[in-house]
């Protein structure tokens, strides 16, 4: 789990303004985090901005990082080399599904035992759907981060999702609402047997099998914005490398359509990859 964040700054020292908007910016967003900052390397940073911002940053590599040294409480140590405003929350956005915040809705041995049972309907040791449970965490992080009361069952929803294109074992956009109805009936059973009584089940399976229909209800609005959001800080790299340009673009065009305003200005605190970006601009204009 994720517990600190470390920032080093040069050791020409921090301007007093950066030093006093950093733990305020941070908090904001991630309020469980404890920030700290610090003007020496004595102890080596795992990312500099210099390397976040490289073309060929191996994301897939620095999650594999992150996901060994959340096995215990850890402190992310991160140098900003360049004295990017934003490079913090950046970085936070990409490692957020560790951090594990919760709201009074999601506290008590009940999450506690969806949670568990969310992970143990997920091979791991398969990269496809660890990237999957990587998205679903994150989508319910994003929830948390857009709506910090969202009620138990739209924080169930983000985590289940997509769960039906996790058992099918595709995940192509034409069987998009097909997934969701399977998603749907799977994640009954398995709450119905985690303690989770008839009406929150059904409320959660009908978030999750008409999202793709039905997008002004609040909830579902809601869903969509942090699913969207999962897509472009965390998946759309490894999306635009399956499915090529073309298949990307329309998902890019599809979830931009989706997303509300709050959600969209999010964006600007997202790392995307160079072409990516390029559509997403193309898609803004």
């Amino acid at each position: 789990m994720l517990k600190e964040l470390e920032v080093i700054f040069p050791n020409d020292g921090l301007p007093e303004s950066q030093l006093d908007t950093l733990s305020p910016a941070v908090s904001r967003e991630f309020p469980s985090l404890l920030v700290t900052v610090a003007t020496d390397d004595d102890e080596p940073a795992l990312l500099s901005s210099s390397q976040w911002r490289r073309g060929a940053f191996d994301d897939s590599s620095f999650d594999l990082r992150l996901d060994e040294l959340a096995r215990v409480p850890f402190t992310l140590r991160i140098a900003d080399d360049r004295g990017e405003r934003t490079f913090p929350i950046e970085v936070l956005n990409r490692c957020q599904r560790l951090i594990g915040r919760r709201n009074p809705h999601s506290q008590g041995p009940m999450f506690d035992r969806i949670l568990r049972r969310h992970r143990e309907m997920h091979d791991l040791s398969t990269r496809r759907v660890r990237a999957e449970y990587d998205h679903a965490l994150d989508t319910w992080q994003w929830t948390l981060r857009l709506n910090p009361s969202a009620w138990t069952g739209v924080q169930i929803a983000a985590l289940f999702h997509d769960v039906g294109r996790v058992m099918s074992g595709t995940d192509r956009e034409e069987y998009r609402d097909f997934h969701a109805r399977a998603g749907a009936e799977i994640a009954w059973r398995l709450l119905a047997t985690s303690g989770v009584d008839a009406q929150l089940c059904d409320h959660v399976v009908w978030l999750i099998a008409s999202r793709e229909r039905i997008a002004a209800d609040p909830d579902i609005a809601l869903l969509n914005d942090a699913d969207a959001l999962s897509f472009f800080s965390l998946s759309s790299r490894r999306f635009a490398d399956t499915f090529g340009p073309d298949a990307t673009g329309k998902a890019i065009a599809k979830h931009w359509s989706r997303m509300r305003p709050a959600a969209r200005a999010k964006l600007d605190t997202v790392r995307l990859r160079d072409d990516i970006r390029r559509m997403l601009d193309q898609v803004r204009e």
